[in-house]
């Protein structure tokens, strides 16, 4: 077990060097058949939310991981217990590879040394009555202890260059609601570096922001990647933003992980259907009025998820064996894994007399797009 209260040796770090191409990059943070469920509010109940089950999520040094999937999947969760701010219901958490727990003030705040979160929203993060030089200086004091004033100074500028806060005198006396929402979550992002942190979980850092200005976070946090050689968690229901700024994605329903793999493959071949369905309700110039054409049904209730896999009351290749086992992640590919009883795979986990789906294309079903068929332009 990791000891979280020996001497943390992140602040004042020097980045590891990267491995060589082909090798694999160190494993910093790792969850192992996560579980988190809320019990159900009310007298003489035992019910409970099954928000996270069996996920299994590994980040690695140098990578951005985004873990893509609707509202209510359960993104934002498994974000708030791999930051210990909420207990995990089952499973582990695992630094550099051996199990956490910090339960005392001591090995929390020694935890969040090394694993930083960064919330959705900048402005209700930040304390409106204080300056950004007081939201910074209390996080140096916290994870540096407390230094020299000259060296402090110093230290606070060094942090808001970072983040492209420049001039950092312009910025370090404002209050949050003086500075542009991408301000704000910059002052956010740089109180998260003031721990060096070797892991950072972002949970939808630009879903607040205007889209003008969401290309320049995603660049500010993929430099600082390969810059300080850390692990990123990118947390977002936007597709097409994991494709731009992932290296991997994790596609999540229903609190179940559904497909994983490098993000251009799983974006570009989507293999389970609910990724397909993804990919098809994004907004498309050409076909505005029916988007969300294969967005058919709604997400099953938590409290009594559906048996077998999630997916099935939406998918319309289920049959009996959807409806009656939870699927494995199978590999479908290289790198590539999906839980879906369509893919061949051990048959020893289908359950005597049942068949394995047929699958096919969401958008083939549902029909497909005007100027999308095979041979058209695009």
């Amino acid at each position: 077990m990791t000891d979280v209260s020996a001497p943390s040796p992140v602040p004042g770090r020097t980045p590891a060097a990267r491995p060589e191409v082909g090798s694999p990059a160190p494993l910093v943070l790792s969850a192992v058949g996560l579980r988190k469920h809320f019990p159900v509010r009310g007298m003489r109940t035992s019910a409970v939310v099954h928000a996270v089950d069996d996920v299994d999520l590994d980040l690695h040094r140098g990578e951005v991981v985004a873990l893509v999937g609707e509202s209510g999947s359960g993104k934002s969760t498994i974000a708030r217990v791999l930051a210990h701010l909420m207990p995990a219901t089952g499973g582990e958490i695992r630094l550099h590879g051996e199990p956490v727990v910090a339960r005392r003030r001591r090995d929390f705040r020694r935890y969040v040394h090394r694993v930083q979160m960064i919330f959705q929203d900048p402005f209700a993060s930040l304390n409106p009555i204080h300056p950004v030089r007081y939201t910074l200086s209390r996080s140096l004091r916290l994870h540096r202890g407390r230094m020299p004033r000259d060296e402090h100074e110093r230290a606070l500028h060094e942090l808001l260059a970072r983040v492209q806060l420049t001039p950092p005198e312009l910025y370090v006396d404002k209050y949050p609601h003086e500075l542009s929402g991408g301000q704000r979550q910059r002052v956010a992002i740089a109180r998260a570096l003031a721990a060096d942190p070797e892991v950072l979980l972002a949970d939808e850092p630009i879903s607040m922001l205007d889209v003008s200005i969401r290309l320049g976070i995603l660049n500010l946090l993929r430099d600082l990647r390969d810059r300080l050689d850390i692990a990123i968690l990118y947390i977002t229901h936007d597709i097409a933003s994991a494709r731009y700024f992932a290296d991997r994605t994790v596609v999540l329903y229903a609190g179940r992980v559904v497909e994983s793999g490098d993000s251009e493959s799983v974006t570009q071949d989507p293999k389970h259907p609910y990724t397909q369905l993804l990919i098809g309700s994004a907004p498309d110039p050409d076909d505005l009025q029916a988007r969300a054409r294969g967005a058919r049904g709604e997400a099953p209730s938590l409290v009594t998820p559906p048996p077998g896999c999630r997916f099935h009351p939406r998918c319309p290749f289920a049959v009996e064996l959807c409806r009656t086992a939870v699927p494995p992640l199978t590999e479908v590919a290289s790198g590539r894994r999906a839980a879906c009883w369509g893919y061949p795979g051990d048959d020893a986990d289908v359950p005597d007399g049942l068949a394995r789906p047929t699958l096919g294309s969401m958008l083939d079903t549902y029909g497909a797009r005007p100027g999308r068929e095979e041979g058209a332009d695009r």
